[in-house]
């Protein structure tokens, strides 16, 4: 798979005990865009942050939270970002999305099985 140029980013806010089809969602989200044969997800945990609810979510030793903040980010081509986000955004419950165009300057490796 070549992605050069113009691709569109997409970053998902939600925290670590949201489910998607009786699994966590974050790994739901992956697993949908790795079938969708996309370039590629990364999924990022918080240390630390709050959201709508302005509920403080840490990793703090005195303070143990079990639903730690996570981010999925996704690069690919717009179409195809935008048709991976209309399959999981009923998914999504709680959180936020964004998108945005960014450029693609490099994108290496050789595909695994």
């Amino acid at each position: 798979m070549t992605i050069e140029g113009e691709g569109k980013l997409l970053r998902i806010f939600i925290g670590e005990d949201d489910q998607g089809h009786h699994r966590p969602l974050y790994q739901e989200i992956v697993r949908i865009a790795r079938a969708r044969h996309m370039a590629g997800a990364t999924v990022i945990r918080g240390v630390e942050g709050f959201g709508r609810s302005s509920r403080l979510h840490t990793a703090h030793i005195l303070r143990l939270s079990q639903d730690l903040p996570l981010i999925v980010e996704i690069v690919d081509t717009a179409d195809k970002v935008d048709a991976l986000l209309a399959e999981v955004d009923e998914m999504i419950t709680g959180g936020m999305v964004t998108t945005e165009r960014v450029e693609v300057r490099a994108y290496r490796g050789t595909p695994r099985g």
